[in-house]
Parts: structure tokens; sequence; C-alpha cells
């Protein structure tokens, strides 16, 4: 993979569609609705959807931060700026065949639970509500999950959810929302169990990098995981809305490796000239997916591990802007 080198360039490369989402999109028929896009990968799958489907995209979202917005409108979206836990926004919003649900939250989550379940299940409420005549393709998490041994595979969508922690079991209370309005109105839902998504600006492999150039040790308690590329994410999520259904189809999206965290942090140090220093004990089980039912349905991940360890790597080094929004992805007792 080639070096990026600014965030425009980046952002270009993670919202090209592949043939496969150009083909399926260009079917599309009708506005698309996305609603929380200016979080972490809001603004590059609306870009996904607007160059696969040439149709209107309406970007929805806060917008704490204006250059988000600047950027969404240059490439031609449409942003409106609203506050989806206030019930009378959603007059506001324009009709849309199709609808991604992005908001949440997750960060700070554990200081601040009752916001968590307001905008993870009371939101939901609202969204399923106004657009029950819409196609709703809805962000979860793998974290609804319970842990697994390491040397399974991962969980399937069959296996029983065991969130652990309040922000997971919040995630369990959105999908089960959508699941209620889907079989309610008949709406047809894809709920999206993503983990973990990765690009130079944020994801595991800049937290592990960060640590090790700050020289800071890599906690192992959490010592596997699942990693796929945003770009690779962005485009899996986007021909996802073909599979929505009543009763709403379930579905993991993240990379096909279970990933050894000490690898993965030798690896890195080797990149940039570093030692690795390790910190806890590897755990039999971690929180991890087996997204073998997408890429039957959806097609396989583009950019392998190795791919986007470099490019992350060289991104962070170089000192190239970070979002500061650590994963925390060693944690095992659910708060975050």
């Amino acid at each position: 993979m080639r070096e990026f080198t600014s965030t425009e360039d980046l952002e270009d490369f993670l919202s090209t569609p592949d043939e496969r989402t150009n083909t399926a999109l260009s079917k599309q028929r009708g506005d698309i609705l996305v609603l929380g896009a200016g979080g972490k990968m809001g603004p590059t799958l609306c870009r996904v959807l607007k160059r696969a489907s040439g149709q209107a995209i309406h970007a929805v979202s806060r917008y704490s931060d204006d250059s988000v917005r600047s950027r969404l409108e240059d490439a031609g979206i449409s942003t409106i700026k609203a506050d989806l836990l206030e019930p009378e926004s959603y007059e506001r919003l324009p009709e849309a065949p199709t609808v991604f649900f992005l908001a949440g939250m997750k960060f700070g989550a554990g200081a601040h639970e009752p916001r968590t379940w307001a905008m993870n299940v009371y939101m939901p409420a609202l969204v399923a509500r106004r657009f029950s005549d819409s196609r709703i393709v809805a962000l979860s998490t793998g974290n609804v999950y319970p842990f697994v041994p390491v040397d399974g595979g991962g969980a399937t969508e069959k296996t029983p959810t065991g969130p652990v922690g309040e922000y997971a079991e919040s995630c369990l209370g959105r999908e089960r929302i959508f699941q209620f309005f889907s079989g309610e109105n008949g709406t047809p839902v894809t709920l999206i169990r993503l983990n973990y998504a990765n690009e130079p600006r944020y994801g595991i492999i800049v937290d592990i990098t960060r640590k090790i150039l700050a020289g800071e040790p890599v906690d192992l308690t959490m010592g596997h995981v699942n990693l796929i590329w945003q770009g690779d994410a962005n485009n899996l999520i986007a021909r996802s809305q073909a599979l929505a259904s009543s009763p709403a189809a379930v579905l993991n999206v993240t990379g096909p490796a279970t990933v050894r965290v000490r690898d993965l942090a030798e690896r890195i140090a080797g990149l940039v000239g570093r030692e690795a220093r390790f910190i806890g004990a590897e755990s039999p089980t971690a929180l991890l997916s087996d997204a073998g039912a997408c890429f039957a349905s959806l097609g396989r991940p583009t950019v392998s591990l190795e791919e986007m360890t470099e490019a992350i790597v060289r991104w962070v080094a170089s000192g190239k802007p970070v979002l500061g929004k650590p994963t925390k992805f060693q944690v095992r007792d659910g708060r975050f």
C-alpha cells in the first residue's frame, strides 16, 4: 500500500468504492441518509456511498468539528446539523429509502451511564419509528458477544450474546430496539457487529504504535484481536444494505484472522526500530468474531494485515495527526 501524504489523500483512499460496491450500489434508487456521520467512520462511508451510487447523500451529525462538515460538503454531500437525542430534530430530516445509523456512545461510557443508554437505546427507538418505511443498516459491535476461546475461530452470528459491562449491554439494547421495530413494522434491517476497524488515525494498530514509540508497555491482557482495514469495512457496510430483512439480519464485519497482540506489537516495534515491552498475561479467551458469513455474502477484505500495519505505522511514526480516541481494546471488565 502506498504512503499517504495528507489527511485529504488518506480520506480519498479510504472512501474509494471497490468494483463490488460500485456494482451493488449502481442499482441504488433514491436518497441515502447517514445518521451520526461526523464520527470516526462516517465521513469516509458517506463518500463511498456517494461515489458508488451517484445518489444524494444527507449526512446528519452534531458536527462538533466544522472541518469534517466542510470536507463532506466539498465532496458534494449535503450536511444537516442535528442532535438525534431531540425528538423534534427528526421532523427536519428528509425521507430516504436507505438509512445508515452510525451514532452511539462508547468513550466515557463508564462515567456517563445514563447518557450511554440514551444514545445507544433511546435514540435507536426514535430512528426506527421515524424511518419505519426505510431500509436501515445499523452499526453495532462485537462487544455484544461473550469472550470466546482464542483458538476457536471467534463468535458467529449464532453464538448467544453475552455482553460484559454497561456499554456492551446498551449496545445489545440497541440491537433489540431495532429488532423489535423491524418485527413490528416490517422494516428491513441489517445489524453490523463490527470489530476492530483500523486506519492511520485510529484503531488498535495506532494504539500499539503510539505505546511503542513512547516507550510504554503493551498490555497483553486481551491477547488476541480481530482487525479490518477501514476502507474494507466501509465497502462491506455499504453493500450490507442488500442483506436487510425483517426480522433483522445480523452480520459480523471484521478481518479473517485472529491476531495475537504480542506478535503484532513485535512487528510494529521492528518497523520503528524500537523494542516492544509488555505487561499482563494472555488470557485463553478474548473478544473475537468470525466473519465467514459476511465474506460468503459480500466478499472478503482486500487489504491484508501486513499492508495495513505498514501503512498505519508509517503514518503514526511520521508524526501525522491521529484522532486521540484509543480503542481500549485491552479492557476485559467492560468499563470504557
